[in-house]
């Protein structure tokens, strides 16, 4: 299984390099960042630094959207980092939430999300695309390939990202959920005459590990319960658009005493607007307790055709979470071979 850390770009700046050069020492693969320009710092100028100084980890956004930036854009800041760093990136792609609800603005529609994730891979991955009546090429692209990965919980979601998505991604850890939806994008890569197989499935959400005493799971609940409330706002989207029968009745459920939100306080352990979200849901959406708790909780995932699983580090132990994976729970999951048999 691989592992991924994702980051907010919280000035300063060299304090996420910092973060993310310690993910690839403990063992990460991945790191990831929001992708909200005025809630937190522009990503891609950090992606650069971050690449420069590590040797092997991918970067990415979790996740960026069609309408806050021109999709040839996209596409060319993305080539412009495989031309200089080698092949190193990842898009995930969403129809997109803080990062158009503090403009005031709404998601985009599925069929733009789709659009633009044919659009970026194309043009990222040197090859030519039409747009608006005329083909378009990156005439100085020589090595670059980038994969598209579409996170998604609604019916319609899920089916693009199974038809068009090279990778798809779940922000939740609860393992039935998980079952249900990578269900719905194998049947929907399947249906599309895909392999299914093809496709990377990453999962992400909180992990704080824990000494296994009541307390300080409780602290780490207290700090990680602002994760319900940022999958809450999907879900509000989905059962207003689709009803409370098109996913999981665990996901409809606990959204039933949301009130409102603020996104000046979005992905923040600190988060205000998050009280309605029960210990329950904390507990299934992410993983807490003992490294055992945890080994035993990403081995069922990759048992469901869990791929990677990314740890979401907003809260007050993002160094020790880091060295406790990478010390601890890491190798106990790849658990290498031995050198004689």
């Amino acid at each position: 299984m691989d592992f991924g850390v994702v980051l907010q770009t919280n000035p300063p700046a060299w304090r996420v390099v910092s973060l993310a050069k310690q993910a690839e020492a403990y063992g990460f693969d991945y790191v990831w960042t929001f992708d909200s320009h005025l809630l937190w710092m522009e990503p891609y100028v950090i992606y650069s630094q971050i690449l420069a100084e590590t040797r092997t980890i991918k970067v990415g956004p979790f996740v960026t959207n069609p309408a806050t930036r021109d999709w040839t854009v996209t596409a060319s800041v993305f080539a412009t980092l495989n031309e200089m760093y080698g092949n190193r990136t990842v898009c995930g792609m969403g129809r997109g939430d803080s990062a158009v609800r503090v403009l005031n603005g709404k998601p985009s529609t599925i069929r733009e999300m789709r659009e633009a994730t044919r659009v970026i891979r194309e043009l990222a991955s040197r090859r030519p695309v039409e747009i608006n009546g005329t083909t378009l090429q990156f005439p100085w692209a020589k090595r670059s390939e980038l994969e598209v990965w579409i996170a998604a919980y609604g019916p319609l979601a899920l089916k693009a990202a199974g038809e068009v998505g090279d990778g798809f991604i779940l922000q939740l850890a609860d393992p039935d959920i998980t079952e249900w939806m990578i269900g719905a994008v194998k049947k929907a890569a399947t249906d599309a005459g895909r392999d299914p197989e093809s496709l990377t499935f990453c999962v992400a959400a909180p992990a704080y590990v824990t000494d296994g005493s009541p307390e300080t799971l409780a602290h780490a609940r207290e700090q990680c319960r602002w994760f319900g409330g940022m999958v809450g706002n999907h879900v509000a989207d989905i059962v207003a658009k689709y009803g409370s029968g098109a996913v999981p009745q665990a996901l409809t459920d606990y959204i039933k005493d949301r009130e409102g939100y603020d996104y000046n306080e979005h992905g923040r352990a600190e988060n205000t607007h998050t009280r309605f979200v029960p210990d329950e849901i904390v507990d299934r959406f992410c993983l807490l307790g003992s490294v055992e708790e945890q080994v035993a909780k990403l081995e069922r995932l990759r048992s469901l055709g869990v791929d990677q699983f990314a740890v979401y580090l907003q809260h007050d132990a993002m160094d020790q979470t880091l060295a406790a994976y990478g010390d601890l729970v890491i190798p106990r999951v790849n658990r290498p071979g031995t050198a004689k048999t």
